[in-house]
């Protein structure tokens, strides 16, 4: 295991790797002082327990810092929120950020994107092609605590991510990735598994994309927060644990189809 400022890496061969690239919550201490946010607000706008589902993979990419600090999946233009609309209209911090800290932070960045990028290198030599499960998570009651859900039709409780990607290259894989997710025994139900309806992948998936088109995969993939309350931060543990496990059933169907994938 390799550990970095901001984020951890776990190298077990393979070809699938899982990321969690919004869990952190860290802030540096030359940031803490200028912080506007407290606790509750950074946690609800951040992805609290997705780094426990990265277990499904020996390979993991885990964020140890906050997005507020610097945003792993945004590219480096804005991956700092300087602006309050740079953060759902958040007031991030209590003074204008100096530049001296923003260059630290995109230097952060810069070197995530390094590292992984030469990491994901040696997957793709090796495998021919590899795969990510960008694991993320989203609100869904921003009216407040005692407010409205938002909408169920527009709002999916998985949303597949793939948006980013040469679809039809991967339909083999994310086809089977979707059927398994969708059918899943989910603690006696079926979890609404759509794609593209709340999100389309963000910077991470692009950037994977781009960079290996042709070996590497990554599916962002954004789970409704039904599984705790968003505003209090509690955690409803056996629905955890059962995405957990809906992962898990996924890792060898997406193995499989990468695999057959592979010796075309």
């Amino acid at each position: 295991m390799t550990y970095n400022e901001i984020w951890k890496l776990t190298e077990a061969g393979g070809p699938l790797v899982a990321a969690a690239i919004h869990d952190g919550h860290a802030i540096r201490p030359d940031l803490r002082p200028l912080v506007a946010l407290d606790e509750e607000e950074r946690r609800r706008e951040e992805d609290p327990y997705t780094g426990p589902w990265t277990e499904i993979t020996g390979n993991r990419i885990v964020a140890t810092h906050s997005r507020f600090q610097v945003d792993l999946n945004r590219p480096p233009d804005k991956a700092v929120y300087r602006k309050p609309e740079d953060a759902w209209g958040l007031r991030v911090w209590n003074a204008e950020l100096p530049d001296v800290q923003v260059a630290h932070s995109l230097a952060e960045h810069a070197a995530f994107y390094r590292q992984i990028g030469a990491f994901l290198e040696q997957l793709g030599s090796k495998h021919g092609c590899f795969f990510v499960f960008d694991l993320h998570t989203y609100n869904h009651r921003r009216a407040g605590p005692e407010g409205p859900a938002a909408d169920p039709d527009e709002n999916p409780e998985v949303n597949i991510g793939t948006g980013t990607m040469d679809r039809d290259k991967w339909a083999p894989v994310v086809d089977r990735l979707i059927d398994q997710l969708g059918r899943f025994d989910f603690l006696g139900r079926r979890l609404d598994v759509r794609e593209n309806v709340k999100f389309k992948g963000g910077y991470f998936s692009r950037w994977v994309h781009d960079t290996f088109p042709a070996s590497g995969c990554a599916v962002a993939i954004e789970f409704k927060k039904f599984f705790m309350d968003e505003w209090s931060g509690r955690l409803d543990s056996p629905q955890h644990e059962a995405i957990r496990l809906a992962l898990q059933s996924a890792v060898p169907v997406v193995e499989d189809a990468l695999k057959n994938l592979s010796k075309k």
